[in-house]
Protein backbone atom coordinates (compact mmCIF):
# COMPACT_ATOMS: atom_id res chain seq x y z
CA UNK A 1 0.00 0.00 0.00
CA UNK A 2 1.54 3.67 -0.85
CA UNK A 3 2.01 5.49 1.71
CA UNK A 4 -0.26 8.31 2.94
CA UNK A 5 0.89 11.95 1.17
CA UNK A 6 1.54 14.94 3.83
CA UNK A 7 -1.20 17.11 3.55
CA UNK A 8 -0.66 20.61 2.15
CA UNK A 9 -0.67 23.15 5.21
CA UNK A 10 -2.93 26.01 5.49
CA UNK A 11 -1.25 29.49 5.14
CA UNK A 12 -2.54 31.32 8.39
CA UNK A 13 -3.28 34.06 5.74
CA UNK A 14 -6.52 31.84 5.13
CA UNK A 15 -8.06 32.98 8.33
CA UNK A 16 -7.30 36.22 8.28
CA UNK A 17 -11.14 37.19 8.39
CA UNK A 18 -11.91 34.54 10.54
CA UNK A 19 -13.72 35.81 13.95
CA UNK A 20 -12.83 33.07 16.31
CA UNK A 21 -10.15 30.57 16.74
CA UNK A 22 -10.34 27.28 15.02
CA UNK A 23 -10.15 24.62 17.39
CA UNK A 24 -6.67 23.18 16.74
CA UNK A 25 -4.90 26.87 17.88
CA UNK A 26 -7.07 26.94 21.03
CA UNK A 27 -5.16 26.14 24.44
CA UNK A 28 -5.52 24.77 27.46
CA UNK A 29 -6.69 27.04 30.20
CA UNK A 30 -3.18 26.60 32.29
CA UNK A 31 -1.24 27.45 29.01
CA UNK A 32 -3.09 31.07 27.52
CA UNK A 33 -1.03 33.86 28.05
CA UNK A 34 -1.23 35.77 31.29
CA UNK A 35 0.92 38.96 30.01
CA UNK A 36 -0.28 41.04 27.37
CA UNK A 37 2.21 41.14 24.40
CA UNK A 38 2.80 44.81 24.74
CA UNK A 39 3.02 44.68 28.69
CA UNK A 40 6.99 45.31 28.61
CA UNK A 41 9.20 44.46 31.32
CA UNK A 42 13.21 46.27 31.66
CA UNK A 43 14.19 43.19 33.79
CA UNK A 44 16.03 41.77 30.65
CA UNK A 45 19.88 43.41 30.31
CA UNK A 46 20.73 44.87 27.56
CA UNK A 47 24.65 45.02 27.53
CA UNK A 48 26.54 47.18 25.28
CA UNK A 49 29.78 45.36 24.22
CA UNK A 50 31.63 48.55 22.75
CA UNK A 51 35.22 48.37 23.59
CA UNK A 52 34.61 44.47 24.40
CA UNK A 53 38.63 43.89 22.71
CA UNK A 54 39.64 47.36 24.12
CA UNK A 55 41.02 46.43 26.92
CA UNK A 56 40.58 43.76 30.50
CA UNK A 57 38.46 46.27 32.41
CA UNK A 58 36.24 46.62 29.81
CA UNK A 59 35.87 42.94 28.97
CA UNK A 60 35.82 42.22 32.70
CA UNK A 61 32.94 44.45 32.67
CA UNK A 62 30.96 43.26 30.28
CA UNK A 63 31.70 39.88 30.95
CA UNK A 64 30.00 40.33 34.59
CA UNK A 65 26.93 41.65 32.95
CA UNK A 66 26.64 38.54 30.66
CA UNK A 67 27.30 36.56 33.91
CA UNK A 68 24.48 37.88 36.02
CA UNK A 69 22.01 37.89 33.14
CA UNK A 70 22.65 34.20 32.39
CA UNK A 71 22.43 33.25 36.00
CA UNK A 72 19.15 34.90 36.50
CA UNK A 73 17.34 34.27 33.34
CA UNK A 74 19.38 32.92 30.98
CA UNK A 75 18.53 35.74 28.60
CA UNK A 76 20.09 39.12 27.73
CA UNK A 77 20.29 41.83 24.85
CA UNK A 78 23.13 42.81 23.11
CA UNK A 79 23.76 46.24 21.33
CA UNK A 80 26.60 47.47 19.79
CA UNK A 81 27.19 44.01 18.38
CA UNK A 82 28.93 45.09 15.01
CA UNK A 83 26.37 43.16 12.60
CA UNK A 84 25.46 46.52 10.16
CA UNK A 85 22.30 48.21 10.45
CA UNK A 86 21.93 48.19 6.80
CA UNK A 87 22.34 44.18 6.82
CA UNK A 88 19.72 44.04 9.49
CA UNK A 89 17.29 45.91 7.73
CA UNK A 90 17.79 44.01 4.40
CA UNK A 91 16.71 40.54 6.37
CA UNK A 92 14.07 42.15 7.92
CA UNK A 93 12.71 43.35 4.88
CA UNK A 94 13.39 40.26 2.73
CA UNK A 95 11.59 38.35 5.54
CA UNK A 96 8.55 40.57 5.61
CA UNK A 97 8.01 40.31 1.69
CA UNK A 98 8.82 36.11 1.89
CA UNK A 99 5.65 36.17 4.38
CA UNK A 100 3.54 38.69 1.93
CA UNK A 101 3.49 36.58 -1.20
CA UNK A 102 0.68 34.72 -1.95
CA UNK A 103 -0.05 31.06 -0.32
CA UNK A 104 0.97 29.63 -3.87
CA UNK A 105 4.16 30.94 -3.71
CA UNK A 106 5.12 30.28 -0.23
CA UNK A 107 3.69 26.77 -0.88
CA UNK A 108 6.55 26.32 -3.37
CA UNK A 109 9.18 25.91 -0.72
CA UNK A 110 6.72 23.32 1.50
CA UNK A 111 9.25 21.42 3.60
CA UNK A 112 6.17 19.31 5.08
CA UNK A 113 6.76 15.46 5.51
CA UNK A 114 10.69 15.44 6.33
CA UNK A 115 12.33 18.06 4.40
CA UNK A 116 15.32 19.81 5.55
CA UNK A 117 14.71 23.34 5.16
CA UNK A 118 11.36 25.43 3.34
CA UNK A 119 7.99 27.10 4.66
CA UNK A 120 5.76 25.20 6.98
CA UNK A 121 2.85 26.70 9.34
CA UNK A 122 3.14 25.87 12.79
CA UNK A 123 5.44 23.26 13.54
CA UNK A 124 6.95 23.43 17.27
CA UNK A 125 6.55 19.54 18.06
CA UNK A 126 5.60 16.84 15.49
CA UNK A 127 2.40 14.96 17.41
CA UNK A 128 0.97 17.77 19.11
CA UNK A 129 -2.77 18.25 19.26
CA UNK A 130 -2.67 21.67 19.67
CA UNK A 131 -0.86 24.04 16.61
CA UNK A 132 1.02 27.40 17.38
CA UNK A 133 -0.18 30.67 15.92
CA UNK A 134 2.77 31.28 13.15
CA UNK A 135 4.30 30.75 9.75
CA UNK A 136 8.16 30.36 9.16
CA UNK A 137 10.50 29.67 7.04
CA UNK A 138 13.94 28.13 7.84
CA UNK A 139 17.30 27.18 6.69
CA UNK A 140 20.28 25.20 7.38
CA UNK A 141 23.25 27.54 6.72
CA UNK A 142 26.54 25.92 8.59
CA UNK A 143 28.60 23.91 8.22
CA UNK A 144 28.66 25.22 5.14
CA UNK A 145 29.67 21.73 3.15
CA UNK A 146 25.81 20.65 4.11
CA UNK A 147 24.10 23.84 2.73
CA UNK A 148 21.49 22.57 0.44
CA UNK A 149 20.58 25.42 -1.53
CA UNK A 150 17.38 23.90 -3.30
CA UNK A 151 15.26 24.29 0.23
CA UNK A 152 16.28 27.94 0.36
CA UNK A 153 13.88 30.59 -1.12
CA UNK A 154 14.53 32.09 -4.40
CA UNK A 155 12.19 34.55 -4.36
CA UNK A 156 12.22 37.13 -2.61
CA UNK A 157 15.16 38.83 -5.23
CA UNK A 158 18.17 38.57 -3.12
CA UNK A 159 17.14 36.86 -0.52
CA UNK A 160 20.33 33.98 -0.70
CA UNK A 161 22.66 36.65 -0.84
CA UNK A 162 21.39 38.68 2.31
CA UNK A 163 20.91 35.58 4.15
CA UNK A 164 24.22 34.20 3.58
CA UNK A 165 26.22 37.34 4.93
CA UNK A 166 23.50 37.41 7.76
CA UNK A 167 24.55 33.69 8.70
CA UNK A 168 28.18 34.82 8.61
CA UNK A 169 28.14 37.84 11.04
CA UNK A 170 25.36 35.92 13.07
CA UNK A 171 28.16 33.26 13.43
CA UNK A 172 30.75 35.59 13.89
CA UNK A 173 28.84 37.21 16.82
CA UNK A 174 27.77 33.98 18.16
CA UNK A 175 31.25 32.67 18.63
CA UNK A 176 32.22 36.06 20.41
CA UNK A 177 29.67 35.72 23.10
CA UNK A 178 31.15 32.27 23.83
CA UNK A 179 34.03 33.22 24.19
CA UNK A 180 32.90 35.41 26.81
CA UNK A 181 30.64 33.03 28.49
CA UNK A 182 33.68 30.49 28.34
CA UNK A 183 36.16 32.84 30.59
CA UNK A 184 33.10 33.38 33.05
CA UNK A 185 33.61 29.90 33.58
CA UNK A 186 37.14 29.89 33.89
CA UNK A 187 38.02 28.08 30.91
CA UNK A 188 40.10 29.35 27.65
CA UNK A 189 37.67 31.60 25.70
CA UNK A 190 37.82 28.95 22.65
CA UNK A 191 36.59 26.25 25.66
CA UNK A 192 32.54 26.61 24.53
CA UNK A 193 33.03 26.44 20.58
CA UNK A 194 35.42 23.86 20.75
CA UNK A 195 32.45 21.89 22.56
CA UNK A 196 30.23 22.20 19.77
CA UNK A 197 32.87 20.56 17.60
CA UNK A 198 31.72 21.95 14.15
CA UNK A 199 29.25 24.58 15.20
CA UNK A 200 25.49 23.65 13.22
CA UNK A 201 23.79 27.07 12.66
CA UNK A 202 19.86 27.33 11.59
CA UNK A 203 18.12 30.26 11.09
CA UNK A 204 13.95 30.22 11.33
CA UNK A 205 11.90 33.25 10.60
CA UNK A 206 9.13 33.74 12.56
CA UNK A 207 6.22 35.23 11.15
CA UNK A 208 2.55 35.98 13.72
CA UNK A 209 -0.21 37.29 11.88
CA UNK A 210 -3.07 39.10 13.58
CA UNK A 211 -4.91 36.45 15.64
CA UNK A 212 -8.76 37.26 15.97
CA UNK A 213 -8.59 35.83 19.86
CA UNK A 214 -4.87 36.19 21.22
CA UNK A 215 -5.70 35.41 24.48
CA UNK A 216 -6.67 31.42 23.47
CA UNK A 217 -3.58 30.72 21.94
CA UNK A 218 0.29 31.04 21.62
CA UNK A 219 2.85 32.35 18.91
CA UNK A 220 4.71 29.76 20.38
CA UNK A 221 4.76 27.37 23.20
CA UNK A 222 6.39 27.79 26.08
CA UNK A 223 10.11 25.85 25.96
CA UNK A 224 14.02 25.63 26.27
CA UNK A 225 15.97 25.86 23.20
CA UNK A 226 18.41 22.99 23.05
CA UNK A 227 21.20 23.95 21.73
CA UNK A 228 23.98 26.42 22.95
CA UNK A 229 22.93 29.87 22.60
CA UNK A 230 20.35 31.72 20.26
CA UNK A 231 19.95 34.89 18.48
CA UNK A 232 17.07 36.57 18.01
CA UNK A 233 16.30 39.50 16.23
CA UNK A 234 12.92 40.70 16.60
CA UNK A 235 10.75 43.76 15.89
CA UNK A 236 9.09 46.49 17.43
CA UNK A 237 5.06 44.93 18.10
CA UNK A 238 6.53 42.72 21.08
CA UNK A 239 5.41 39.29 22.18
CA UNK A 240 8.55 37.08 23.50
CA UNK A 241 7.94 36.62 26.65
CA UNK A 242 10.46 34.25 29.28
CA UNK A 243 9.74 33.81 33.20
CA UNK A 244 11.79 32.02 35.70
CA UNK A 245 10.00 30.56 38.11
CA UNK A 246 8.29 27.61 36.15
CA UNK A 247 6.11 29.80 34.49
CA UNK A 248 4.21 30.80 37.32
CA UNK A 249 4.65 34.56 36.67
CA UNK A 250 5.69 35.90 32.99
CA UNK A 251 7.51 38.95 31.65
CA UNK A 252 7.27 40.36 28.10
CA UNK A 253 10.94 41.59 26.38
CA UNK A 254 11.36 45.13 25.87
CA UNK A 255 12.09 45.17 22.05
CA UNK A 256 15.18 47.20 21.52
CA UNK A 257 15.86 48.62 18.47
CA UNK A 258 18.83 47.01 16.84
CA UNK A 259 19.41 44.53 19.37
CA UNK A 260 19.73 40.85 19.53
CA UNK A 261 17.75 38.65 22.21
CA UNK A 262 20.54 35.72 23.63
CA UNK A 263 19.32 32.80 25.01
CA UNK A 264 20.78 30.65 26.39
CA UNK A 265 19.87 26.87 25.38
CA UNK A 266 20.00 23.31 26.93
CA UNK A 267 23.65 22.60 25.61
CA UNK A 268 25.04 25.90 27.26
CA UNK A 269 23.43 25.25 30.38
CA UNK A 270 24.66 21.32 30.43
CA UNK A 271 28.25 23.14 29.52
CA UNK A 272 28.29 25.07 32.67
CA UNK A 273 27.06 22.25 34.77
CA UNK A 274 23.75 24.16 35.41
CA UNK A 275 25.52 27.33 36.68
CA UNK A 276 23.84 29.29 33.61
CA UNK A 277 19.82 28.87 32.98
CA UNK A 278 18.31 27.72 29.81
CA UNK A 279 16.02 30.31 28.75
CA UNK A 280 12.45 29.31 29.37
CA UNK A 281 9.94 31.30 26.81
CA UNK A 282 7.34 31.55 24.86
CA UNK A 283 5.67 33.87 22.03
CA UNK A 284 2.60 35.00 22.17
CA UNK A 285 0.44 37.39 19.63
CA UNK A 286 -1.85 39.67 19.19
CA UNK A 287 -4.96 41.29 17.19
CA UNK A 288 -3.49 44.37 16.52
CA UNK A 289 -0.24 43.67 14.68
CA UNK A 290 1.56 41.16 12.82
CA UNK A 291 5.21 40.42 14.38
CA UNK A 292 8.20 39.46 12.74
CA UNK A 293 11.21 38.05 14.69
CA UNK A 294 15.00 36.30 13.32
CA UNK A 295 16.09 32.92 15.28
CA UNK A 296 19.41 31.91 14.63
CA UNK A 297 20.43 28.95 16.46
CA UNK A 298 23.83 28.04 16.86
CA UNK A 299 24.07 24.47 17.56
CA UNK A 300 26.52 22.15 18.14
CA UNK A 301 27.53 19.07 15.91
CA UNK A 302 25.39 16.01 16.42
CA UNK A 303 28.61 13.86 17.16
CA UNK A 304 29.14 16.65 19.53
CA UNK A 305 29.27 15.39 23.56
CA UNK A 306 27.46 17.06 26.14
CA UNK A 307 28.96 16.93 29.37
CA UNK A 308 29.93 20.00 32.17
CA UNK A 309 33.29 21.51 31.03
CA UNK A 310 34.39 22.22 34.18
CA UNK A 311 32.94 20.80 38.12
CA UNK A 312 34.16 22.31 40.74
CA UNK A 313 35.14 21.21 44.08
CA UNK A 314 31.91 19.80 46.06
CA UNK A 315 29.82 19.72 43.17
CA UNK A 316 28.10 17.25 41.23
CA UNK A 317 27.53 16.93 37.51
CA UNK A 318 24.07 18.01 36.63
CA UNK A 319 23.99 15.02 33.79
CA UNK A 320 24.27 10.83 35.01
CA UNK A 321 26.40 10.42 31.74
CA UNK A 322 28.50 12.03 28.55
CA UNK A 323 26.25 11.71 25.77
CA UNK A 324 25.64 13.04 22.49
CA UNK A 325 23.68 16.27 21.18
CA UNK A 326 22.00 13.86 18.78
CA UNK A 327 20.64 11.72 21.53
CA UNK A 328 20.42 14.85 24.35
CA UNK A 329 17.88 16.38 21.30
CA UNK A 330 16.03 12.75 21.16
CA UNK A 331 15.53 12.28 24.57
CA UNK A 332 14.18 15.75 24.90
CA UNK A 333 11.68 15.64 21.63
CA UNK A 334 10.84 12.51 23.47
CA UNK A 335 10.42 13.54 26.59
CA UNK A 336 8.07 16.82 25.24
CA UNK A 337 5.89 14.27 23.04
CA UNK A 338 5.05 12.00 26.36
CA UNK A 339 4.42 15.13 28.30
CA UNK A 340 1.51 16.49 25.52
CA UNK A 341 0.88 12.73 24.92
CA UNK A 342 -0.13 12.47 28.72
CA UNK A 343 -1.55 15.81 28.74
CA UNK A 344 -4.40 14.57 25.82
CA UNK A 345 -5.38 11.89 27.93
CA UNK A 346 -5.80 13.80 30.87
CA UNK A 347 -7.77 16.34 29.10
CA UNK A 348 -9.71 13.24 26.92
CA UNK A 349 -10.56 11.16 30.34
CA UNK A 350 -11.84 14.63 32.15
CA UNK A 351 -13.96 15.53 29.02
CA UNK A 352 -15.32 11.59 29.36
CA UNK A 353 -15.96 12.54 33.21
CA UNK A 354 -17.98 15.49 32.49
CA UNK A 355 -19.72 13.64 29.89
CA UNK A 356 -20.53 10.75 32.30
CA UNK A 357 -21.54 12.66 35.13
CA UNK A 358 -24.26 14.85 32.72
CA UNK A 359 -25.61 11.14 31.88
CA UNK A 360 -26.22 10.89 35.98
CA UNK A 361 -27.81 13.49 36.26
CA UNK A 362 -29.81 12.80 33.39
CA UNK A 363 -30.87 9.57 34.68
CA UNK A 364 -31.42 11.17 38.48
CA UNK A 365 -33.89 13.34 36.53
CA UNK A 366 -35.38 10.90 34.77
CA UNK A 367 -36.04 8.42 37.68
CA UNK A 368 -37.38 12.02 40.07
CA UNK A 369 -39.81 12.40 36.61
CA UNK A 370 -40.90 8.66 37.04
CA UNK A 371 -41.41 8.96 40.65
CA UNK A 372 -43.49 11.19 40.05
CA UNK A 373 -46.00 9.99 37.70
CA UNK A 374 -45.76 6.32 38.94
Amino acid sequence: MAPTPTPTPTPLSAFADDKTLQTKFVRDEDERPKVAYNQFSTDIPVISLSGINDSEDRRSEICQKIVEACEDWGIFQVIDHGVDTSLISDMTRLARDFFAMSPEEKLRFDMSGGKKGGFIVSSHLQGEAVQDWREIVTYFSYPIRARDYSRWPDKPEGWKEVTEEYSEKLMGLGCKLLEVLSEAMGLEKEALTKACVDMDQKVVVNYYPKCPQPDLTLGLKRHTDPGTITLLLQDKVGGLQATRDGGKTWITVQPVEGAFVVNLGDHGHFLSNGRFKNADHQAVVNSNHSRLSIATFQNPAPDAIVYPLKINEGEKSVMEEPITFAEMYKRKMSKDLEIARLKKLTKEKVLNDQELEKVKVVEVNLKSTNAIFA
